[in-house]
């Protein structure tokens, strides 16, 4: 799978766990994930590639307990580093 295809999934693995996603431009100095009233976000800069951007993702992906449960393709559940469901 290519990082778009990746980066794409990931998002929707994402809001399936409950977090929401921006992405803006930042000028390229990087977003990241946080948690606002509540919410968790995820913010990703257009000025990064999205090789970063899938990085940023993955990141916030390997903090949430609620992924573990999820379906997703293996391609991604490898790069989370989670084991393959039985």
């Amino acid at each position: 799978m290519h990082t778009v295809e990746l980066l794409e999934q990931a998002l929707v693995t994402a809001e399936r766990a409950g977090i929401r996603y921006r992405q803006d431009w930042l000028g390229g100095s990087g977003g990241g994930y946080c948690e606002l009233n509540g919410q968790k976000w995820i913010f990703l800069d257009l000025g990064q590639s999205p090789a970063e951007q899938l990085e940023q993702v993955l990141e916030a992906l390997r903090q949430e307990p609620r992924v573990l449960n999820l379906q997703m393709p293996d391609d991604l559940r490898a790069k989370i580093g989670l084991r393959k469901s039985a």
